[in-house]
């Protein structure tokens, strides 16, 4: 079995673990990079484009498949999802399909398509600029939500509460988008939608985030976290809880609402990460990404649920059913966060062996590297890593997750 993965722009290593992990599986993993650098995965199995140009990637891939004969193209990455759409298509191989690609990437695309088949969702408007936003602000009601359009990871993601938070906002939100690394990522050559703003009504409720799998006419919420962040005005400090808080009937009400979300997108066999929030006592959708969550999302899956992220991408790549189930969850209770620091330039990061090496942690991911400038809201939204820990209950995780967090030490350059 071979599977190419594909990042239009490389990110890092950021994607090395999950890479690691599908070769696990016992896939025979080959690597596309649009750009990125030489080194990047061993060379008999690596292929760099040179740039972002959808066509080139086309090409060398097409070159590339047949000489190799890949059995399916995937991603991890939010950028990349399009690109794999376009070339899944270009050689006949399992996909979503290029229009249901871009419609689970660009939001204002999506919300048109939630809309038009009747999914719960908030009030939306796309705001070419400062007058339109005020006045979808004052349609809707204070509080509001502005947020990207193509945006990903929480960066410049505001709640807005008064005209004057609106003017100072938009105008960091609409500088922020033009050096925001999802967008210059996607490949040249694609037609995206637009890459903009959206004013969104304000839901009053918790929300929660699913690993799920669309497969033909059912689509299954393999895990459903809890978000516990104590929020604030810019969505930056994600804190989960697993397994959900959610009873039954209520994980039930969810997952038609994901389904019905998943069907308007276009998405029939696909992993997805969804994103719900409750107002008023009932489930409404925020988004659903043509792939896996992010940081620990997939460890607490299989911890908490008995449901493998990483082997549905597979599977699904290779044009085979997952295994895959509804909702059930195991009884184990995890917390993770996300690592939130100072802005500056990393210099070196400090973690204890009392943390790295306890048994109490599932996840402990250090991202940013030497050299890594860390920038938080409003001038972005870099983390400094993913920590997670197990206990017998949420309050326990919890209270170990924050305890070891404050232990790991960020020194910034001069």
């Amino acid at each position: 079995m071979k599977l190419l993965t594909i990042e239009t722009r490389q990110y890092l290593n950021y994607y090395h673990s999950r890479y690691k992990q599908v070769q696990d599986l016992g896939v025979d993993l080959y690597v596309l990079n649009g750009e990125g650098t030489e080194d990047f995965w061993p060379a008999d199995h690596y292929r760099l484009v040179g740039n972002k140009k959808i066509d080139d990637i086309v090409a060398t891939a097409r070159e590339w498949h047949a000489v190799e004969r890949f059995d399916g193209v995937i991603t991890f990455s939010e950028s990349a999802v399009i690109t794999v759409a376009a070339v899944a298509e270009a050689l006949g191989l399992p996909g979503i399909g290029v229009d249901a690609a871009v419609r689970s990437r660009n939001k204002y695309l999506m919300r048109q398509a939630y809309e038009k088949a009747g999914v719960p969702i908030p009030s939306y408007r796309l705001v070419p600029d400062l007058s339109d936003a005020l006045q979808a602000a004052e349609d809707f009601g204070y509080p509001v939500i502005l947020k990207p359009t193509l945006g990903a990871g929480s960066h410049f993601v505001f709640r807005i509460d008064t005209p004057e938070e609106m003017a100072e906002r938009f105008a960091q939100a609409s500088d922020g988008i033009k050096q925001l690394f999802w967008v210059n990522s996607e490949a040249d050559g694609v037609d995206l939608g637009p890459n903009g703003l959206l004013v969104e009504s304000f839901l009053d409720g918790k929300e929660y985030l699913m690993e799920a799998v669309a497969w033909d006419d059912e689509v299954y919420l393999g895990s459903v976290v809890d978000r516990i962040t104590a929020e604030g005005g810019t969505f930056d400090d994600d804190v989960h809880h697993a397994p959900t808080s959610l009873g039954p009937e209520d994980v039930a009400k969810v997952q038609r609402a994901v389904k019905a979300a998943a069907h308007a997108q276009g998405l029939r066999r696909s992993v997805m990460h969804a994103e719900v929030r409750y107002h008023e006592g009932e489930p409404y959708l925020l988004e659903i990404a043509a792939r896996v969550g992010g940081g620990g999302l997939d460890m607490i899956a299989r911890l908490t649920a008995d449901h493998d992220p990483i082997a549905a991408v597979a599977d699904i790549g290779l044009g085979r059913r997952p295994r895959v189930r509804h909702f059930q969850p195991t009884g184990v209770h995890v917390t993770a966060m996300c690592l939130i620091c100072a802005e500056g330039v990393v210099e070196h990061v400090e973690v204890p062996p009392e943390v790295s090496e306890s048994d109490k942690v599932f996840l402990l991911k250090i991202t940013a590297r030497p050299g890594d400038v860390i920038k938080r809201p409003p001038n972005g939204n870099t983390i400094l890593g993913f920590l997670g820990t197990t206990g017998r209950s949420e309050a326990e995780a919890f209270r170990t997750m924050n305890e070891f967090a404050d232990q790991i030490k960020v020194t910034f350059a001069k």
